[in-house]
């Protein structure tokens, strides 16, 4: 098929990353669009538009400070509409409520336009929140670090010199840089980025994991406890040329916050000097502190004093539990009910798989929940398994299309291919709620649940689709409709993405059992 491809250029017009991708999704929904992009133009920015096949949507000599729109469509008359529908937005966001109210004349004023305006609007405030492109984003930072604020740093493309020279200067002022690439934080409990709504109460995360954070929180938030704070660091804080400076920084800060009681910190796999001087700066620590360094050494965690959790799910169990809070409120994650549902899902999909060989394929949103994934499956079923889970959020699918927490897109199109592949038995999904994620993420992927199983039936397989959902009664998208709209799929629900996996694994082994019995039946 022959795409057309149209953009339009905003002089000097920046917008937040997450409105833009909100508005490329509505647009990726109109009828004969194949993809829209909205970004600013930077260097970077413009090899994106190159990799995806839409450089032609770029205007001769636009600047960094110019804002494009991008269409590929399958005419010229649906590039055209929606070029219009994309200005029709993004003029609606900005006579929105951009400004504040002026209390004198109930007019409404215009937005600050620099740093410094807004502390003159606000001069009591103590954190900056910048998602300005990559390009600009360090000197952003510094100007607010100078101003004594921390930072909740959400860009990308942010060299690590850049990295380190701000966390070294927010080391120096007694400051916070959570970031770059920061998607998600809680402080005081007010929501940054892709966080969920939580209650407050006395467990304080910091995590240099996005996801890891949201999904501790929500079940914290599920088994009746609360959140003081949860500190991002951004996901390579704890490399080696970074050191840990934020997660160090985070941890201290919760050690000696009065509102938290128990530290849970997360991150994928560490570099290990730096896992080492992180476990060292919370030996004997005064307040119980539970550590998920995905894949780490328990040993060297308990050598500390700390707790150490394999899972997610667990991190949020223990933090629970030293607080001194009565778990599983939310009904759904009590232990004995998980337990019934999993034997129930189990005996649902086992011994309907066609053959014992049927892989496991996990298309997640969320990079550190794919990884846990990844560590629950290789525990479950051991090494050199050919079972493929893949984070779609990763840079290589995201490229000039939004992430698929805001636009199920993507995922959906991988999700229907499973059903034509013979080799896939399981399916493994997550659905992540909260602020900026799609508002009906459940919803917008049913269909294509539906549409992979029938596929798969229709070529003698039973197709098992299992998941769970990162969210609680709080979010926007409202966990209970989420999970009722999946289950009516026919997708076999866990209270945490560990169990999910775990039931994944545990269908596989019942059919590799129910083969060798000779009992390999097809439903």
């Amino acid at each position: 098929m022959t795409t057309v491809v149209r953009g339009a250029t905003y002089a000097n017009s920046y917008r937040d990353s997450v409105e833009l991708m909100g508005i490329a999704a509505e647009l990726e929904r109109l009828p004969g669009i194949v993809r829209a992009g909205l970004v600013m133009a930077t260097p970077a920015n413009l090899g994106v538009l190159a990799e995806a096949g839409m450089t032609a949507a770029a205007a001769e000599g636009v600047r960094p400070s110019d804002m494009i729109v991008a269409i590929a469509a399958e005419t010229d008359e649906a590039a055209a509409a929606a070029l219009a529908r994309a200005d029709e937005l993004l003029t609606a966001g900005a006579s929105g409520g951009g400004g504040t109210e002026d209390e004198g004349t109930g007019s409404q004023a215009a937005a600050p336009s620099t740093l410094r305006d807004a502390l003159e609007r606000l001069p009591e405030a103590n954190l900056a929140l910048i998602s300005t492109p990559g390009t600009y984003a360090t000197a952003e930072a510094v100007k607010a670090l100078k101003h004594g604020l921390n930072v909740f740093l959400f860009s990308d493309n942010v060299s690590v010199e850049d990295e380190l020279e701000l966390k070294r200067l927010a080391a120096a002022r007694g400051l916070l840089v959570m970031g770059p690439d920061c998607g998600t934080a809680i402080v005081g409990g007010i929501p940054l980025g892709f966080a969920n709504a939580v209650r407050r109460g006395p467990i304080g995360i910091a995590a240099a994991s996005g996801t890891g954070l949201q999904q501790v929180s929500t079940l914290v938030h599920r088994y009746g406890s609360g959140i003081s704070h949860a500190l991002g660091t951004g996901g390579r804080d704890l490399d080696e040329r970074i050191g840990g400076s934020t997660m160090l920084a985070a941890t201290k800060l919760l050690l000696d916050d009065p509102s938290t009681t128990v530290v849970v910190l997360i991150s994928k796999p560490p570099s290990a000097r730096v896992a080492a001087a992180i476990l060292e700066a919370v030996r004997d620590a005064t307040k119980p502190v539970v550590v998920t360094f995905l894949g780490g050494d328990p040993a060297a965690i308990r050598a500390v004093g700390a707790h150490p959790a394999a899972t997610f799910e667990e991190a949020a169990r223990l933090a629970t539990r030293l607080a001194g809070w009565v778990q599983d409120a939310g009904g759904t994650t009590d232990d004995v009910t998980m337990e019934d549902a999993a034997t129930n899902a189990l005996a649902a999909a086992t011994g309907r798989l066609v053959h014992r060989d049927a892989t496991i394929v996990g298309l997640y949103s969320g990079g550190s929940l794919a990884g846990e994934a990844k560590l629950v499956l290789k525990g479950a079923l051991g090494p050199g398994r050919h079972d493929r889970i893949i984070d779609l959020g990763d840079d290589e699918y995201t490229v000039g299309r939004p992430h698929p927490m805001i636009d199920p897109r993507l995922r959906n199109e991988h999700i229907v291919a499973t059903g034509d592949d013979p080799g896939v038995g399981v399916l493994l999904l997550d659905v992540v709620l909260g602020y900026g994620s799609n508002s009906d993420p459940a919803g917008a992927m049913v269909p294509a649940i539906l549409d992979a199983r029938q596929r798969a039936a229709s070529a003698g397989r039973h197709l098992a689709v299992v998941g769970s959902v990162v969210g609680t009664d709080e979010d926007p998208q409202g966990l209970a409709l989420q999970e009722r709209l999946l289950k009516q799929a026919g997708v076999a629900l866990e209270g945490s993405n560990a169990r999910a996996a775990g039931l994944a694994a545990a269908i596989i082994v019942a059919a590799r059992g129910s083969a060798t019995a000779g009992g390999t039946a097809v439903g």
